[in-house]
């Protein structure tokens, strides 16, 4: 499943014209509607800051994000997805979700209740796995 994962991450920075770790990148800012610090984004990354400056840079040169001030502390900047990257990557994404639609479509309402139960306890270990809980 984690090869299935990082293959699929692959296609879409491929598909996007991006290297892996703006897709990473944009992804943590798609998830993120408040936007990130270009610092906590770095973080997530595991990338120094300098080179969080020069992947926000590029993904801003690309439509995928901008700065803007910090809603409580003018500051700081956060970053921020533009609705052209949201839109580039439903599009990028659409084949994938259409099949994942297709597999979902021929399980019953019993198998579908049961895979939706196990997919949030595998998604919640893993995130839990990500933050070192145990």
């Amino acid at each position: 499943m984690l090869q299935a994962n990082g293959e699929a991450a692959h296609s879409l920075a491929r598909r996007l014209g991006v290297g892996i770790t703006d897709a990473v990148a944009l992804d943590y800012l798609l998830s993120s509607p408040d936007g990130l610090g270009p610092t906590e984004l770095g973080q997530r990354l595991g990338i120094r800051s300098a080179s969080a400056t020069t992947l926000v840079d590029r993904l801003d040169a690309a439509g995928h994000a901008h700065r803007v001030r910090h809603p409580s502390d003018r500051r700081r900047q956060t970053v921020v997805a533009t609705d052209h990257a949201y839109e580039e990557v439903r599009t990028a994404l659409a084949p994938l979700l259409e099949r994942i639609e297709q597999a979902a479509a021929r399980l019953g309402s019993e198998q579908a209740a049961a895979t939706t139960t196990f997919l949030r306890e595998v998604a919640a270990a893993m995130r839990d796995y990500a933050a070192d809980k145990e």
